[in-house]
């Protein structure tokens, strides 16, 4: 210690007291070759370290006369006295190390040698040095800290300033004599000064306590609880006084508390996990239970075990497999010798229930003293030790392969004090492992049993051997069962009709599905079995009639699972009904299902489903309805995520193909008027409207089944919307003639105009126009139009054609002048017309029909005459007798032979070419 009385006298400076303070510490580690000391140093330099937070002061620790050992080693170290003693009881406690690193660091000199040998001439030594400056220094600065450290250990206690300890402790003594109301003013006297002592807030609760106020008193308990919260047994008292209010959640609240500052009790956690079963936390819960399995000793191997089966069947009743799994394993794993024929049972069960049939078996060969007698391996041990590591990695399968083949079980060895249910397990595992021969005694042994009293065990044999395809061994047990009073149920019948089923026994299956059907009406996967099943059998009324609604309207409205049973078994319903041909009752099945996914579009788009009896024979029909006779719905959105969840059983894929089928057979029977609002109803859905693929051919089935009802004013609406989408297509422009044509409407007319606006160039709109100036008799207005189109086209014949019949409509007018050069023009184009077509029935009847307008009939009969020589033209897709001429020609050259006298040959004309 020279450098530290140097500098204490100063004469040296700081940073050379710490240059030399290194230099002595580099060669004290370098001549140090014990580990143990270095570790022991290093554990010195952190001893005198700042303490932390969490540690207390110990009164244990001080002398009777309140120095700590630290305190009275450091006078050792001056006077030489007592080391030995002073070492021993400062390495029994952490309280008396040393504050300050360097003076920890000359402790370490004395206290650290561990050799009694060390410590006898460290003592010599120490006798005969004197005191040091230094000495001093770490006396008062041991002495510092021992205050400051006694000083926060009392604030951490309690937070009460002294001059109000005096006040507490008259509130106590009146409490005591029973004048509770000046203790309780004192107490809130002291919470005003001090609102963070704990003390006052106790003494409120006691007081409250007596008076049987129990709100209060709990309400004051939990602020000094809150205040002073390392007193575990306050918490518990909390908890208690919560459950008598029946607070469970504050009860588990104030145990949580408790457990924080007292980890390890087990108590507080069980009180807690039970409580949080109350209100229903299982994980919570679990993991209470799980603290409690890894806090419980050794010796307390009955409650373990006891509280793993608990833990087990909880986990499985909640669907947690792999939990239950895992606390079994646990438990036979820990405490092998406790494990009894309940805990073997119930862990065989959990590895079976999650297919692992392997560690089942394993289980119970283990536990159970069964004894599973094998063939004996030769050349399988030979073969498995000449092999190579790289041979076991890659062919690690194929080994195990061998092994079971080349040991093979040949007998069963079970116990006779094993019961009958673990027996039954066993068979379950050798069933699984396809060991099937060394099972018929135990099998027969089972069947000699009642199955009255064995049912269950029956069926899981039964289900065992299903599973593995030995159906002939799993139907004599299911015959036993169905043929029992207590185990006739819906679900052995159901598992004897599958048996039958998959053993190609279709009839007597038959009846067992129908005997399910019976006991369980609402059994959708029996039903549809049993359509099947009836199909097969050539009765198809039969089938149909299994496949009848489970539900009424109200339960499918309001339960969701419901809903989609229903649509499962309308599906094959439908697919039934379309298969048998019986149209009018697939379209009532399809309405149904399609009224449940477009039940908020059917709203707004005001369409309803009735029933109607006009054919004699009930049947469903789409009607439109006023907003007045429907039922608001108030919360649309929230209606249609209703909807989409009950008809999420298919997906939107499968509901667009059953709309298409649907609204196809709607227009092969020629309810086409329903077509048409079924359509306008689908256009209200959502998921189908923002798809635009499915909304445009949505438009096109709308227009199609609009014309085909003859409603032309909503085909006219469909087709405007594709025109001023799609201007350039032909055949909307085809559909749009055919539609105008029909409705005898003029709203075409400005429609046309203003498109015309915004497509100025289009061939189809300069035509249009012209017609309906035409027709209109604005003959200038259609020619200029008629012209347009020339221009574009002027090797087109019907250009030519119709510019020429509108110079003769000009021609005949009453007030026109230059008649005869209109005449002449229309006569040219007309020509031009001829030249283009070709001479042909057709071209040569307009030649002729221009010259009769004329009033030129010389020179008409002659074209008419020549016109009727021709034969009709032969068009793809058109009958012959839609595009023959000759009664247009016959009938007007009758007119002029009428006209002229010659009734007898019109009556020749009319009877050659005009009769029926």
């Amino acid at each position: 210690m020279s450098e530290l009385d140097d500098y204490l006298e100063g004469k040296i400076t700081f940073e050379e007291f710490e240059r030399r303070r290194e230099e002595r510490k580099a060669k004290d580690k370098k001549g140090d070759d014990d580990d143990e000391d270095d570790d022991d140093d290093e554990a010195a330099d952190q001893s005198t370290s700042k303490p932390s937070a969490t540690e207390t002061w110990n009164p244990q620790t001080e002398t009777t006369e309140g120095v700590s050992p630290s305190v009275q080693k450091a006078f050792a170290s001056m006077i030489g006295e007592g080391m030995e003693e002073c070492v021993e009881e400062d390495e029994d406690n952490e309280d008396g190390k040393m504050e300050w690193k360097d003076i920890g660091e000359e402790d370490e000199d004395d206290d650290d040698d561990g050799d009694e040998d060390d410590d006898e001439e460290e003592e010599e030594d120490n006798d005969d040095n004197e005191v040091t400056p230094g000495d001093v220094f770490a006396l008062e600065m041991e002495l510092n800290r021992e205050n400051k450290k006694m000083m926060k250990e009392r604030r951490h206690r309690s937070k009460l300033p002294r001059a109000l300890r005096g006040l507490m402790g008259e509130a106590n003594i009146r409490y005591a004599r029973g004048d509770k109301e000046d203790a309780i003013l004192m107490c809130m006297e002291i919470i005003r000064q001090a609102p963070v002592a704990y003390e006052p807030f106790s003494t409120l609760a006691m007081i409250h306590e007596d008076q049987g106020d129990m709100e209060k008193a709990l309400q004051f308990g939990l602020i000094a609880a809150h205040l002073n919260p390392s007193d575990c047994e306050e918490w518990v008292k909390l908890a208690d006084m919560s459950l008598e209010q029946d607070n469970v959640k504050q009860a588990i609240i104030c145990y949580t508390k408790a457990i924080k500052y007292d980890p390890s009790n087990v108590q507080y956690l069980w009180e807690r996990s039970s409580l949080y079963e109350q209100v229903g936390e299982h994980k919570q819960a679990m993991d209470g239970y799980r603290r409690i399995l890894s806090l419980l000793p050794p010796s307390d191997g009955e409650q373990f075990m006891q509280l793993s089966r608990d833990m087990a069947k909880s986990y499985y009743e909640s669907n947690e497999l792999l939990s239950a799994i895992g606390v079994m394993e646990e438990a036979l794993e820990r405490h092998p010798e406790l494990v009894s024929h309940e805990c073997v049972n119930m862990a065989a069960e959990l590895f079976i229930a999650n297919h692992q049939h392997d560690k089942a078996l394993e289980a119970l060969v283990k536990f159970c003293g069964i004894v599973l007698k094998r063939e004996k391996e030769t050349e399988t041990q030979t073969e498995t030790a000449d092999q190579t590591p790289a041979q076991d990695t890659e062919g690690e399968e194929q080994k195990k392969d061998s092994e079971e083949e080349k040991g093979k079980i040949l007998e069963v060895v079970i116990p006779d004090d094993v019961p009958i249910d673990i027996r039954v397990k066993m068979m379950v595992c050798l069933i699984h492992q396809n060991v099937i021969k060394p099972l018929d005694p135990m099998l027969t042994s089972l069947m000699e049993q009642s199955p009255e009293e064995l049912g269950d065990l029956y069926l899981d044999v039964a289900e065992a051997f299903m599973e593995e395809g030995e159906y002939n061994s799993a139907l004599p047990l299911l015959s036993a069962l169905v043929c029992s009073e207590r185990y006739n149920l819906a679900v052995v019948w159901l598992r004897h009709a599958e048996c039958l089923k998959a053993l190609g026994h279709l009839e007597v299956a038959a009846k067992s599905y129908s005997k399910v059907v019976e006991m369980a009406p609402l059994h959708l996967d029996a039903r549809l079995a049993l359509s099947t099943l009836q199909q097969q059998l050539g009765r198809p009324n039969m089938a149909l009639k299994a496949l009848e609604p489970m539900y009424d309207a109200e339960t499918l409205a309001q339960d969701s699972s419901a809903a989609q049973q229903e649509l499962k078994l309308l599906l094959h319903r439908s697919t039934l009904l379309h298969s048998q041909g019986r149209t009018d009752d697939y379209i009532d099945t399809v309405l149904t299902m399609l009224s449940m996914l477009l039940k908020v579009a059917m709203v707004r788009a005001q369409v309803c489903v009735v029933s109607d009896t006009s054919s004699g024979v009930k049947h469903l029909k789409l009607i439109k309805v006023s907003r007045n006779n429907l039922t608001e719905i108030v919360d649309q959105d929230a209606a249609y995520l209703d909807v989409t969840g009950k008809t999420s059983v298919l997906s939107r894929d499968d509901w667009w193909k059953l709309l298409q089928r649907c609204l196809t057979v709607l227009c092969e029977v020629k309810r086409f008027a329903e077509a048409e609002l079924l359509v306008d109803s689908t256009l209200e859905y959502y998921s189908f409207y923002d798809d635009r693929v499915k909304r445009k051919e949505l438009e096109y089935l709308g227009l199609s089944a609009a014309f085909l009802d003859h409603n032309f004013r909503k085909a006219y609406n469909y087709i405007r919307l594709m025109l001023m989408d799609n201007v350039e297509r032909t055949q909307l422009w085809n559909v749009f003639n055919q539609v105008t044509l029909h409705s005898q409407d003029a709203r075409h007319h400005r429609f046309c105009l203003r498109l015309m606006l915004k497509h100025p160039d289009n061939h189809a709109l300069y035509l249009l126009n012209g017609h309906t100036s035409l027709v209109s008799g604005t003959f200038k207005h259609a020619l200029g139009q008629y012209m347009q189109a020339f221009r574009n086209q002027p090797d087109h014949p019907l250009h030519s054609m119709v510019v020429g019949l509108t110079f003769f409509h000009m021609a005949c007018q009453k007030f026109v002048m230059k008649r005869h050069p209109l005449i002449v023009q229309g006569f040219s184009f007309l020509w031009r017309y001829v030249d283009l077509r070709g001479h042909c029935q057709e071209s040569l009847y307009n030649i002729g029909r221009a010259l009769h307008q004329l009033g030129l009939s010389h020179l008409a009969i002659h074209y008419y005459e020549k016109a009727l020589t021709f034969p009709p033209l032969k068009l793809e897709g058109i009958d012959d007798d839609q595009v023959d001429l000759r009664r247009e020609i016959a009938y007007n050259l009758s007119l002029i032979y009428q006209s002229s006298g010659n009734k007898e040959m019109a009556r020749h004309v009319i009877y050659t070419y005009c009769t029926v």
